[in-house]
């Protein structure tokens, strides 16, 4: 049964195929030699053609090992392609969300990201989740600084509209009935250096999100992920990133037209 299942699975995915297609021919060319239903040339003909088809299957698989060791040695030497690690969006982002019950956001206005999440947010808070958000002051010279850091210094109001919607959003998210003391926002008075969106990181199945923010507002930010175990220390660098970026923020509070923080 474990053969016939591992052979349907093979099949399926187009793998193995020369060996199972060498495998069945040899074995016709065998019942068909005792029969003596063919001549010795049509056998002699058959087994060379199973031979070149084994053959051809050989070098296959040597080119993709030869491919694989040339990969390993590279990775071992630090010349990994950037395509591996990086890429332009967090690839199955509202699933992951979806089943977190820790949920803690770093970045500049997040309008973006607050905008796709925010319903989702709100599901896991009503859950039991606990939602923590951090993004750039409005009230304070961080909208200046990101206009700054964006190349168009002269556009800081552009910064102060974006987090319009993100704060109103995340004032509703707030406000949900039954969520009190799990969403907690807080405003920062300088702009991060990277953003960060981390899913369960005390937890081993736990994940980090990283935006490497770029100077030009028209171009994507690469994103790279870190999970625990396999990306130590870096797993646990960024971890103590967000907290030091939220121990400097400040809490959200009535002013803001939040709920008062929890603890005041």
């Amino acid at each position: 049964m474990r053969f016939l299942r591992r052979l349907r699975a093979d099949l399926s995915t187009g793998q193995n195929l020369e060996i199972y297609t060498t495998a069945l021919l040899s074995l016709v060319l065998a019942v068909l030699g005792v029969l003596g239903t063919v001549g010795s040339e049509v056998l002699s003909a058959a087994v060379l053609a199973t031979l070149a088809l084994l053959a051809g299957g050989m070098l296959v698989s040597r080119r993709q090992v030869a491919e694989l060791t040339a990969e390993v040695r590279a990775r071992g030497r630090g010349e990994v392609a950037a395509a591996d690690f990086l890429g332009t969006d967090k690839a199955g982002l509202v699933e992951q969300v979806r089943t977190a019950q820790d949920i803690r956001i770093v970045g500049v206005t997040l309008s973006r990201t607050v905008r796709n999440l925010v319903d989702e947010l709100q599901r896991r808070a009503v859950a039991g989740a606990v939602v923590k958000v951090a993004l750039i002051d409005p009230a304070g010279s961080a909208p200046e600084e990101a206009a700054r850091r964006s190349t168009i210094p002269e556009r800081a109001e552009m910064y102060r509209n974006r987090l319009r919607s993100s704060v109103d959003l995340l004032r509703e998210l707030a406000e949900t009935p039954g969520v009190e003391g799990r969403v907690e926002v807080r405003f920062l008075g300088f702009v991060p250096a990277f953003g960060l969106l981390l899913l369960d990181p005390q937890r081993p199945g736990g994940r980090i999100h990283v935006d490497i923010y770029s100077h030009s507002s028209a171009s994507g930010d690469a994103v790279f992920t870190v999970l625990p175990h396999r990306d130590d220390p870096w797993f646990e660098h960024f971890r103590t990133e967000f907290d030091s970026v939220w121990e400097h923020g400040r809490p959200a509070g009535a002013s803001d037209g939040f709920p008062p923080a929890p603890g005041t």
